[in-house]
């Protein structure tokens, strides 16, 4: 091994002299020199490394298997940071598949985030959001101008609604009732979150279904509604 280490010491001492040879020219043995010198670097290091591997007496057949190892790790992480995007657009749709009413986010190429929401067989727009990070399931009424809980889903959200004062007045399905105001620190749709918004809980029994209304969704870029399909877009 002293011989290996030997010829690559006599290597980097020619190296160096050709390169002070070449003087201020630019150029070592007809190549550039800033190019020659990193050239010079790369193959040493490769030629201690080389030697230092043949030298620890590990077989060849073991070095190239875990040389391809370390290789395709390499690019599994390349290509799942490349992506990253379609990966997490194919992880929310497995997420939908498994369980109904799960939102799809998708991020484009501009990181621009919008979230695909599936007609319910009842016909409506139904998904999964979350309130302050609890699950809480919701329809998407264009027609109410605040989002509205139900007392249950408020419970499970977090809200203690023993203590709310239930002092304005809204129309539901079931006629007119009065609700109680409260902010939430978070709501999210998929991927789109917003904070600080205030919602409404309507009185207990007087709501059977949360509304996502017109206070979350002014907030948006845009919506759309493609057939089946309803596309929030952040």
């Amino acid at each position: 091994m002293s011989r290996i280490y030997w010829i690559v010491a006599i290597v980097m001492a020619g190296g160096l002299v050709l390169l002070l040879a070449s003087g201020d020219s630019g150029r070592t043995l007809g190549i550039d020199s800033d190019a020659f010198a990193r050239t010079l670097y790369l193959g040493i290091f490769g030629g201690v490394v080389a030697a230092g591997i043949l030298g620890s007496g590990v077989r060849l057949g073991e070095i190239g298997r875990n040389l391809a190892i370390f290789l395709a790790l390499i690019l599994i992480l390349v290509g799942g940071y490349q992506y990253r995007y379609e990966l997490q657009d194919v992880a929310s749709r497995l997420t939908a598949g498994l369980v109904p009413g799960s939102p799809i986010s998708m991020t484009a190429s501009d990181g621009r985030v919008s979230v695909l929401i599936e007609k319910r067989p009842n016909g409506h727009f139904e998904t999964r959001a979350t309130i302050n990070g609890r699950p809480v399931d919701v329809l998407v009424d264009t027609g109410a101008t605040t989002t509205v809980l139900s007392a249950s889903d408020a419970t499970a959200a977090g809200f203690d609604v023993s203590t709310l004062a239930f002092n304005v007045p809204i129309s539901t399905a079931n006629g007119t009732t009065r609700a109680a105001r409260i902010v939430a620190d978070e709501i999210g749709i998929g991927q789109i979150f917003r904070n600080r918004q205030t919602v409404l809980v309507a009185s207990p029994g007087q709501l059977g279904q949360s509304l996502l209304g017109m206070s979350f969704l002014s907030t948006l870029s845009g919506y759309d509604v493609r057939g089946d399909r309803m596309v929030l877009i952040d």
